[in-house]
């Protein structure tokens, strides 16, 4: 157990008797007890894995569903290749970038992306946000609307730094990186899960070697999304920027992206 798990206390619970099996392998596999007292707990039911805070006036459970509910709304009714994050990454025309997500957390940004045809890598470095992810991914491959998308979606789990120093293979045309930041988006969904994460993930300090790094692979382009008003990563300079509402997508261009 690592010692941001320990020092939070993270428990494994079934919901019912019948998850009870794998419940258990989730707790081996993360190196966390079945039982004691927690501040946290991963529990496991009819709606998959879900993590919740055990605390007085907590949120509610944060899981993965890229099936229902806003992961569907966006897919359906997000704007498709003319949303930001699909312009900063370089969809256009006959363009459908590889792309490694290297902070993948809940998968939104990697699915939205996958949902427009691109082909995406996904590094999780938290245990506990990545068996989150990775249980959202497996129970949508059993949707037929979704398990095309899904099918584009690779996950790793490790530390995106060394993963993408030590990369094997093909490298992505594309390195999307969204670090933890202390200011974020005010929604209240993402304030829910800044506020259950926060504690087990903490802010992204080694932002500058993850750009490094990403732009070491990167074939084509880097992309950095910011809240609006951040600074920019410390490092290499980006070219340009693309500006929303809350946030800003930071380019860094290597090569132009063709069809």
């Amino acid at each position: 157990m690592s010692d941001e798990q320990q020092q939070v206390r993270v428990r494994v619970e079934a919901l019912a008797p019948g998850f009870a099996a794998q419940a258990a392998e989730w707790a081996a596999r993360l190196g966390l007890p079945l039982a004691g007292e927690a501040e946290f707990a991963l529990q496991l039911g009819d709606a998959g894995l879900q993590l919740v805070d055990l605390g007085p006036q907590a949120p509610g459970p944060v899981r993965v569903d890229l099936v229902e509910g806003a992961a569907a709304h966006r897919r359906k009714f997000g704007g498709g290749s003319g949303q930001m994050i699909a312009k900063a990454v370089g969809v256009q025309g006959g363009i459908r970038p590889r792309v490694l997500d290297a902070t993948a957390g809940l998968g939104r940004d990697a699915f939205v992306l996958a949902s427009l045809g691109c082909s995406m890598t996904l590094i999780e470095r938290q245990p506990l946000v990545a068996a989150l992810l990775e249980d959202g991914l497996a129970r949508a491959q059993g949707d037929f609307e979704v398990a095309p998308i899904i099918a584009r979606m690779r996950l790793l789990t490790g530390n995106a730094i060394a993963l993408m120093s030590e990369w094997q293979g093909e490298a992505p045309q594309v390195v999307y990186l969204d670090p933890m930041f202390p200011h974020r988006d005010k929604s209240a969904l993402v304030k829910k899960e800044m506020r259950l994460f926060r504690p087990l993930v903490g802010d992204d300090l080694d932002a500058p070697a993850l750009l490094k790094a990403a732009l070491g692979l990167a074939s084509h382009r880097v992309v950095v999304k910011r809240p609006r008003k951040a600074p920019i990563i410390e490092g290499a300079k980006p070219s340009y920027s693309l500006e929303g509402k809350s946030s800003r997508y930071d380019i860094y261009p290597l090569k132009k992206l063709e069809a």
